[in-house]
């Protein structure tokens, strides 16, 4: 689900770069059609939300949240 996601990102991401004029078209497709850039940006999503989780976790233990 989450690729589905990403994809649907990349596209309106390289839309949105093409409509300022900062990319080409042609790149714009290279870079949501990509698989590696894919499955980087899945990666880099899975730590973010991961070092999210840790975090909030140390904040729950020092302010006392837990039960």
């Amino acid at each position: 689900m989450i690729a589905v996601i990403i994809r649907i990102a990349l596209r309106y991401g390289a839309g949105i770069l093409v409509a300022r004029g900062l990319i080409g078209a042609g790149d714009a497709a290279v870079l949501s059609a990509d698989p590696e850039i894919q499955m980087a940006l899945e990666t880099g999503v899975g730590l973010a939300l991961s070092a999210a989780t840790e975090a909030w976790y140390v904040l729950a233990r020092k302010f006392h949240w837990l039960k």
